[in-house]
């Protein structure tokens, strides 16, 4: 299946990144090369893109796309959780190498000009029915974004006990039935286990009453958004990172994340004001005595949304959120 997937605030992500011809640039997720083949773009020679991302589909596709500047971007594959290692790994190999130019001459802190997290599902994962990312066909219950992992869809569906299935559902999806689709769940793989989305979506429906199912969009994303952070560890990862990725910020680097739900974009927001505003001393004390000093500041005070012209051309744009954080 041909990867296709159209970047999301493209000229949004562009401006917000200031990019620099000779500047180095991590895009995180890189996906099918989108954004990437767009920075890439308007780099020099001197200039850097390296482009991680954790499924190796996208990563085929992103090879293709780019190959008109293959000599300035670098692949990995990998979860942008580990970015920092990666760029140490990249450094000691340039040393080895006898690289006379090097990325990170005294290490990765500080080194680059800016990053970007693209945080959605691609339209490819959503439309590939092998990646059972999707309720709108019947697939393996997979949704893992790095195929070589262990942990999957099935996996949490027919092991997880109830209580946990019930918190996923209720803290990942929002899901108001969360304790009657878990139970039902656990109840229909005593059965047999569960392979498929289809059987999915059919404990769902049944789980949730008709009024309900009646009211806002198909009853089955708040399940699926779930089962999928879960199985991918999405929540933990971008709020493990976010402080790291500030830290390999340049002076005047940004860090640019486009979030899909409020789960993320709350994490993102509240990661950025902490970084702008560390200070955790009380505030009737005259002057700060934790010592924590700002990192930057935030660049977007509201989240950028996307414009009518993308909405028209994009359904799936609706509940993007850019979010800029500037290093200092």
């Amino acid at each position: 299946m041909e990867f296709k997937h159209e970047s999301v605030l493209l000229q949004e992500v562009l401006e917000g990144l200031c990019i620099k011809p000779d500047g180095i640039y991590i895009d995180g997720t890189l996906g099918g090369g989108g954004h990437s083949s767009e920075i890439a773009a308007r780099l020099t020679e001197g200039g850097r893109l390296i482009g991680i991302d954790q499924d190796e589909d996208a990563l085929a596709a992103a090879r293709q796309r780019l190959a008109p500047f293959s000599e300035r971007v670098t692949f990995v594959h990998d979860n942008y959780e580990n970015m920092e290692a990666d760029l140490r790994r990249l450094a000691a190999e340039e040393t080895e190498g006898g690289s006379s130019a090097l990325l990170f001459p005294s290490g990765p802190e500080g080194c680059v000009d800016g990053i970007l997290l693209d945080l959605g599902v691609s339209s490819y994962q959503l439309d590939n029915p092998e990646r059972g990312f999707s309720y709108r066909t019947d697939s393996p219950l997979d949704m893992r974004m790095d195929r070589g992992s262990e942990l999957s869809a099935r996996v949490i569906l027919n092991e997880y006990p109830v209580q946990e299935l019930t918190r996923i559902l209720r803290d990942y999806g929002e899901e108001k039935c969360a304790s009657r689709i878990a139970s039902n769940i656990v109840r229909a793989r005593e059965e047999a286990p569960l392979e498929t989305t289809g059987q999915l979506v059919e404990i769902i429906e049944k789980s949730i009453p008709k009024k309900m199912r009646e009211r806002g969009g198909n009853p089955c994303k708040r399940t699926f958004q779930a089962i999928r952070i879960a199985c991918n560890r999405e929540l933990e990862v971008l709020e493990d990172s976010l402080d790291t990725m500030i830290d390999l910020l340049k002076p005047g680097g940004r860090l640019c994340i486009i979030t899909f739900h409020s789960l993320e974009d709350r994490i993102v927001k509240n990661a950025f004001r902490r970084n702008e505003k560390p200070c955790i001393c009380p505030p009737e004390f005259p002057v700060c005595v934790c010592g924590r000093v700002s990192k930057g500041r935030v660049v977007t005070r509201k989240p950028v949304l996307p414009g009518k012209e993308e909405l028209e051309r994009n359904r799936r744009s609706a509940s993007a959120k850019l979010r800029i954080f500037e290093r200092t």
